[in-house]
């Protein structure tokens, strides 16, 4: 089996190629480095059943020979990546969806699209089925990553139903882990550095906004799940368990040992005030369910940025140009030459 995985060389990308090489695919991580890391995906570039390819899915997707999957991660995640890119991500969640699918379904292969819990935006129902239609702001700072991803689903359930290609989409809620970059802005990667460090913990507003965290291996195992399955979905994956953002920060305070200062700032525009998954349809048909306690799986995390910070290790991502989709082959290099010099 072979499989393609846009965005691969990402944080959730990495990952997921990760564990279908464990499982006997070979793999195609096509990735044009504007938010992934050459790092990643470092320990991958010598297994023979492994191929990178630097390129920008905005332009197009071709794959010779044959492909059985196709898995489109690619897109900036966090709201410091989209909020510095809103082109680039509105154009992935477009034009690279439509790429995915026409190499999906020119190629007779399963498609997976990665979606989110944004498309619930600041959700008035609470947890969210995947038949609540969400609460949206489609003008504000946050848009350009929430109807990016709207019209992505919108996209493939149209190829779904008008051409037959096998397309499903995984909504995903908030996943954290190895191999995030500590300056990504995402809420825990933020709050582990700032206790390492010793730093001011930086909540936003009063904390009691709630998100509900999935440690990366469950999620893997979900999208693999989904990814054998047939059912077009949305299918929420994520991890049910919900802590307020002070209880957080006081969970991960303990947890390093830290002595930290809390502190509040401002939240920002369109902040959701609640994020916790229904996850029955997972249970039901896809047989899945998280299996990692949160706190074993911040424990690795914590752990893992230790290790960074003791060796010296600044961000993890490739510089790109303001202009993030017109420069994919600069990018390309850049990460290939960071590889070279790693090996």
């Amino acid at each position: 089996m072979r499989a393609v995985v846009t965005g691969g060389a990402g944080f959730i990308g990495s990952h997921l190629c990760e564990r279908l090489l464990d499982v006997g695919y070979e793999v195609v991580c096509v990735d044009n480095f504007l938010t992934g890391s050459p790092e990643n995906i470092a320990s991958l570039t010598e297994h023979r059943r492994f191929e990178l390819v630097g390129c920008d899915v905005v332009r197009g997707l071709e794959v010779e020979g044959p492909v059985d999957a196709v898995l489109h991660f690619a897109s900036p995640a966090s709201p410091a990546d989209y909020l510095r890119h809103p082109l680039a991500t509105l154009r992935v969640g477009t034009e690279g969806t439509r790429h995915a699918l026409e190499l999906a379904s020119a190629k007779g292969a399963r498609m997976v699209l990665a979606s989110t819990s944004e498309a619930y935006g600041d959700p008035q129902v609470h947890p969210q089925p995947e038949s609540y239609w969400g609460h949206v702001n489609p003008v504000g700072p946050r848009s350009c990553y929430d109807e990016a991803k709207r019209c992505a689903e919108a996209l493939t359930m149209a190829h779904r139903r008008a051409r037959g290609t096998d397309a499903g989409i995984v909504r995903i809620f908030n996943t954290f882990g190895p191999r995030m970059r500590h300056d990504d802005g995402r809420v825990v990667p933020t709050l582990i550095r700032q206790a390492l460090e010793g730093s001011p913990m930086t909540v936003t507003g009063d904390g009691s906004q709630s998100r509900s965290l999935c440690y990366v291996d469950d999620l893997v195992d979900g999208v693999l799940r989904m990814l054998k399955a047939s059912f077009g979905g949305p299918v929420n994956l994520g991890n049910p368990h919900e802590v307020t953002m002070l209880e957080l920060a006081h969970w991960i305070r303990r947890l390093t040992g830290s002595h930290s200062e809390i502190v509040h700032v401002p939240l920002p525009t369109d902040d959701p005030r609640r994020r916790r998954p229904d996850i029955r349809l997972a249970m039901s048909e896809l047989g899945w369910q998280p299996a990692t306690p949160v706190e074993q799986g911040l424990l690795r995390t914590i752990e893992w940025f230790a290790g960074r910070m003791e060796a010296g290790c600044g961000p993890t991502v490739v510089p790109a140009p303001a202009v993030p989709s017109d420069d994919a082959g600069s990018r390309a290099d850049d990460a290939r030459t960071a590889l070279a010099r790693q090996e």
